[in-house]
């Protein structure tokens, strides 16, 4: 009985949810005309542009425009989505935007050759092209041919569409007046998507090229392209252990593939990679600037947090360049839920706050004369552990200290550096044919929830050095870019590093409201959130990088050597009577890439290559390991 209610329930809520979907449709279908329109572009190549246009003509509207390779459809002048306006673009109709959407160069229904996060050209003329000059023969197009606008443009986009936002930007269209790049992708090296710290995030960049996004056409297509290549296993870490080395993961993709062909061509920090990052030409923005990330967003983290610190630095202090970061996956905060990511709650609907207070009043603001932006701060970034949002004039904020938890013997963590003393170490086996799992679970897919997944999974491996705090008598709240500090020595002549900052929930923890622990034989039942271990930040660093991303070194078998990266800012609270735990590893798969753990070319490696390796994490006083949090002082 309880079984036929709760299949009851499911289906009248997705039938609920779905009639809201359906009626906001319905609505935008009264209330717009729809119009498909290929725009020229001065090269001669045209974009298919979707436009949605109020039927209201008792006063002039802004255009709002999302430039994205992922499908401006439906197509059809009388298709009208329900999943477009179930999300806040509904907001957006309700105020009566023009809303284009357009397919960039080369991708689904627009002509021309697409270029994987092609290079801005700061020098190009006549008819040379970029997104930049994309955006501006489009936006011109717009505001000359569209009735009832009001010669005001802004631009958004989430992920690709951000970095196609950021693009647009540049552009220097006067009629341009505000953009807001979301999760931005900003550097495929450093940390977005498909490289962290150099290390190769394999599930992802495989995942993504092989299911239809990479391959080319010839002809404009308005039909999702058939994945090319299906996986035999529903356990990725299985199937991509059986599949063994990155060569042959690239026998599979097959040479039609560009750009995975690219990024093996291209192992290190080079000029390709370089001119591919957009940071390098902020400077001088015209349009007002709201960057939007996610701190749990598994894909384009680095990019919001970076993209938004170059602005500052290459553009006047007047002007308007704002961040917003909230509890968020991939995405969420244009969702109709933020409430909670796995099995972590952040007391209340972040996303739907940030839609109501932030983005809906800065393209009001400078798009409509409507409102104020006097509320919208310099950074205005939610902290989990306490679930509130902080608003700051600057970040990092001027309230941050540095300061470093030391690894101690017997796995203590301490604000207090080792005493003087022998030599001390703790030593781990990294072995590749038996890789650190990302998270505990079993998926076919990169999850979203491993960005606070409990790591009690990973504490109970031989292969993970776990160091925590006694339990904290007052509350610690850390908001900026984590270091990590370590001392190692290592068997092998190369090595990764994760290292994973952890909030350690009491014993007796649950959330108000949550049923009981299960405590009969059963298994099931509510997840145990006591002794929780929140996974509040980590990322991975390839050794061979420690002095240079651009020319990779050895390691010295045996020889201590410092590996000292940046993990993205984090913004958390441990709460009295928590724990502060640290993790160290050198695996995280299939998430990332095996290290073979000798210093050889890891795209080209052959199975033989792989050998396990003793690290040697050192801590004593001559040689400390740690991290260093930036700790809020108030």
């Amino acid at each position: 009985m309880k079984y036929l209610f709760f299949c009851m329930l499911c289906v009248l809520l997705f039938s609920t949810a779905y009639a809201g979907d359906v009626a906001d449709s319905n609505w935008v279908k009264a209330h717009y005309y729809k119009q498909q329109q290929y725009i020229r572009m001065r090269d001669g190549v045209r974009l298919f542009t979707t436009i949605y246009r109020p039927k209201d003509t008792t006063e002039q509207h802004p255009v709002l425009i999302t430039r994205t390779p992922y499908s401006s459809a439906p197509y059809g002048h009388d298709e009208f989505t329900p999943n477009l306006w179930n999300l806040y673009w509904n907001r957006y109709a309700r105020e009566h935007y023009i809303i284009v959407v357009q397919d960039v160069r080369g991708r689904w229904m627009s002509e021309g050759k697409f270029v994987d996060i092609r290079p801005y050209n700061p020098a190009k003329d006549g008819k040379e092209v970029d997104e930049a000059s994309d955006t501006y023969d489009t936006i011109d197009w717009l505001v000359k041919n569209l009735p009832h606008n009001n010669g005001r443009v802004g631009i958004f986009g989430i992920s690709y569409p951000g970095f196609y936002t950021t693009m647009g930007a540049l552009c220097g269209h006067p009629a341009l007046k505000a953009v807001s790049p979301q999760a931005p992708v900003t550097d495929w090296f450093h940390g977005d998507d498909f490289h962290h710290n150099g290390a190769f995030f394999l599930m992802d960049c495989f995942g993504f090229y092989t299911k239809g996004f990479g391959y080319p056409h010839r002809h404009p297509v308005s039909s999702a392209p058939v994945q090319a290549l299906r996986l035999p296993c529903a356990d990725n870490y299985t199937t991509f252990l059986q599949i063994g080395t990155v060569k042959n993961f690239t026998q599979l993709a097959g040479d039609s593939l560009a750009f995975w062909q690219e990024i093996i061509r291209h192992p290190d920090y080079d000029d390709w990679w370089k001119a591919r990052d957009p940071r390098q030409y902020v400077s001088g923005l015209q349009p007002a600037v709201l960057v939007v990330g996610g701190l749990f967003d598994a894909e384009d983290c680095y990019g919001a947090w970076q993209l938004y610190q170059a602005i500052e630095k290459k553009n006047p202090a007047t002007h308007f360049n704002k961040l917003v970061m909230g509890p968020w996956y991939h995405g969420q905060w244009a969702s109709t839920d933020g409430t909670h990511l796995g099995k972590v709650q952040f007391g209340g609907n972040t996303a739907a706050w940030y839609q109501q207070h932030i983005e809906v009043p800065f393209f009001n603001y400078y798009l409509k004369d409507k409102g104020s932006i006097d509320s919208i701060p310099e950074a205005t970034v939610f902290f989990t552990g306490e679930n509130e949002w902080r608003q700051f004039r600057q970040w990092p904020a001027a309230e941050v200290q540095s300061k470093e938890l030391y690894f101690h013997t017997n796995g203590k963590l301490s604000w207090d550096k080792p005493d003087a003393g022998k030599p001390a170490f703790t030593a781990y086996v990294s072995d590749p044919a038996h890789p650190v799992p990302y998270t505990g679970d079993v998926h076919y897919i990169r999850t979203r929830d491993y960005m606070t997944d409990d790591q009690r999974f990973a504490a109970r491996r031989a292969d993970v050095l776990t160091f925590q705090t006694e339990v904290l008598d007052a509350p610690v709240t850390i908001g900026g870019t984590v270091e990590a500090d370590l001392e190692v020595s290592i068997t092998g002549t190369d090595a990764d590093f994760v290292v994973k900052i952890i909030d350690v929930f009491p014993d007796d923890f649950s959330y108000p409201g949550a049923p009981p622990p299960n405590r009969t034989r059963d298994a099931g039942g509510p997840y145990p959130m006591g002794g929780y271990q929140m996974l509040v930040r980590g990322d991975i660093f390839r050794g061979r990088y420690r002095n240079s991303f651009s020319s990779p070194q050895a390691f010295t078998p045996g020889k201590i050597e410092k590996v000292h990266f940046r993990l993205p800012d984090a913004a958390h609270t441990f709460a009295r009577g928590h724990r502060i735990m640290v993790q160290v590893q050198s695996s995280w798969f299939p998430l990332a890439d095996r290290n073979p753990q000798q210093f050889v070319n890891i795209y080209e490696a052959d199975e033989s290559d792989f050998r396990p390796a003793t690290i040697n994490v050192y801590h004593d006083d001559t040689n400390s390991s740690g991290v260093v949090l930036p700790v809020l002082t108030h």
